[in-house]
């Protein structure tokens, strides 16, 4: 019998692949794939929302820590990680507000549960139901991570160009992550344009700050293999894609060494996963409590999870050719963002 692979642990595992964490083992969201692709589609969007709101945070974080562009082909390459903190609400979710039609909690339990950034406890037992009635079949909601938030790792360069302008490039070529632990790639680019010598010319030198506009662009792509019917099918598999976008307007007074900086701007995300390939659910009748339905792709959620303002404050501190970072930025997640990083030149 092949062991189920937990679903929520490879999403962490893959937000933080670059960023080791110790993790806690988590249970199997396999789990959720209970009574139809109906029921099932409300219970995993529940569930697994603030860690896909987590990674989107992630992917608009991190791209820029200063308002100066970087000289004509000057570089750096940073490695950063972004912590993006999911609010209590939504750390748990409660099966009473789904609109769930046959699955409802079990007599005496309240039918909440935590969700992927909740809390490490199993949720409330849940009846499946025939006719409305309990059919002696049950199952817990799925335990939580224990960890509030949701890590994510950015590798990225920056090149300068003419006209003080300068882009940015993140890249992950497509990396099998272990024999059941799936495949990735990212693709993002970014680019940022200092204003003020735009509108003065040479004598921006006058004003005693740096303004710049900028924006980022993400796609992340994730699969990964299933077994939620031990190895009855072999094209159980979960296909995942998340988008980011950012744009943001940044000032900063370089002091030495030290650069401040703020920023207030915008940034969205959105996600698309799909469970792809054939699943039995329970599916049980008056007749036959054992009984089971198969299904093909039963679940597709598309969500637009992050779509607000975010402000930011933090620093960069050039040390030679080393680079360190940090910022805070408050928004709907609201995240803490640091790293290193290494370049030439200003």
């Amino acid at each position: 019998m092949k062991k189920k692979r937990s679903l929520l642990k490879h999403l962490v595992v893959l937000s933080a692949f670059l960023f080791p964490l110790n993790l806690m083992a988590q249970q199997d969201v396999g789990d959720l794939f209970k009574s139809g692709p109906a029921d099932a589609t409300k219970l995993v969007d529940a569930y697994m929302n603030p860690l896909f709101k987590g990674l989107g945070v992630g992917l608009n974080s991190g791209w820029h820590n200063t308002a100066k562009a970087k000289s004509f082909l000057r570089f750096d390459l940073r490695i950063t990680a972004t912590a993006a903190f999911a609010p209590t609400k939504d750390q748990s979710y409660n099966t009473n507000n789904l609109g769930l039609q046959n699955i409802k909690p079990s007599l005496g339990q309240n039918g909440i549960g935590p969700t992927a950034l909740g809390d490490d406890n199993e949720g409330s037992t849940m009846d499946i139901l025939i006719n409305g009635v309990p059919s002696g079949k049950t199952f817990k909601l799925p335990q939580g991570s224990g960890i509030h938030f949701a890590p994510s790792p950015q590798v990225q360069l920056t090149v300068g160009l003419p006209k003080n302008i300068d882009i940015s490039l993140r890249l992950v070529p497509s990396i099998k992550l272990g024999d059941d632990a799936g495949k990735i790639n990212m693709f993002g680019v970014g680019a940022k344009v200092e204003i003020l010598p735009l509108i003065m010319g040479k004598s921006d030198k006058l004003i005693p700050f740096d303004l710049a506009i900028a924006l980022g662009l993400t796609r992340l792509n994730y699969n990964l293999p299933l077994d939620i019917n031990n190895g009855k099918y072999s094209n159980q598999e979960i296909d995942i894609k998340i988008n980011g976008f950012s744009a943001e307007a940044i000032i900063s007074k370089k002091i030495l060494f030290f650069t401040p900086f703020a920023s207030v701007g915008y940034n969205s995300s959105n996600s698309n996963l799909k469970a792809l390939g054939s699943y039995d659910f329970d599916s049980p009748t008056i007749g036959n409590p054992n009984n089971t339905q198969t299904f093909t792709d039963p679940v597709n959620l598309k969500n637009g999870e992050i779509n607000g303002l975010k402000a930011s404050l933090g620093f960069q501190l050039n040390l030679a050719f080393l680079r360190v970072y940090g910022s805070y930025t408050k928004a709907q997640y609201s995240y803490v963002n640091a790293g290193i990083g290494f370049g030439i030149g200003k």
